[in-house]
């Protein structure tokens, strides 16, 4: 019997690459509102979003002043007065949503497993809008079994709220079967510890462990999981 029936997959930086999503939508909204963009400015705006979305994980902010008040941070930095944040923050959701990239192998990976018989599903913070057009333009809308969005669900990740509406929905013993796979330590691997279900960490960059969280185990690249899952 599998020790493992159930996989759930965090979305950005795990199944699709968010980093070139964002490069893509910030500097098409810029050159939408005809201002100047340069890598610095990207660079600025990555550092203020990811921000605002710990602030988030940490239940300080909702995800209205996410979507909101990073744009009014970024540009009020930038001295621009002359667009209203709300404005542009809706265009760069358009934006983020009309887009996307796979991780390497990630596709492949997560077909193989449905052919499989695995149960899977993406568990997300992102903007319930932009999430639903990737799903449904990669064509991961027909391979899960199904999508939790955290507005949806009424709490972010990594917040044990989040997971408990997730489990509720799903069969009875899911999550005593269930593994995590995710990028983020402070909003998956903590949320897996939340749960109680096993954390895979997601680290293609080999980077440090910075908090305290339990990690079950770790990956550099995403086809590993299989090894994990045929020897449990």
């Amino acid at each position: 019997m599998r020790k493992y029936t159930t996989i759930l997959w965090d979305l950005d930086q795990t199944l699709l690459d968010f980093d070139r999503s964002m490069d893509y939508a910030i500097r098409a909204v810029f050159r939408q509102y005809d201002l100047y963009i340069d890598n610095g400015t990207v660079a600025r705006y990555d550092a203020i979003n990811r921000d605002h979305w710990n602030r988030l994980e940490r239940g300080e902010i909702s995800k209205e002043e996410v979507k909101v008040g990073r744009f009014r941070v970024l540009l009020a930095q930038l001295g621009i007065s002359h667009v209203e944040p709300e404005a542009i923050a809706a265009s760069y959701q358009v934006e983020l949503g009309s887009v996307y990239y796979y991780i390497d192998g990630a596709k492949e990976l997560v077909t193989r497993l449905r052919e499989e018989g695995y149960r899977q599903y993406v568990i997300t913070n992102g903007v319930n809008a932009t999430q639903s057009n990737k799903m449904k333009l990669s064509g991961l809308d027909q391979i899960m079994d199904g999508v939790f969005v955290s507005e949806l669900m009424g709490y972010p990740k990594p917040m044990q709220g989040f997971f408990d509406a997730c489990f509720a929905a799903l069969p009875e013993g899911t999550r005593e079967r269930c593994i995590l796979v995710g990028d983020s330590l402070t909003s998956d691997m903590k949320g897996a510890n939340n749960a109680g279900i096993t954390a895979c960490w997601f680290n293609p960059g080999g980077k440090r462990k910075d908090i305290d969280v339990r990690i079950d185990y770790e990956i550099r690249q995403l086809d590993e999981l299989l090894m994990i899952l045929s020897h449990n």
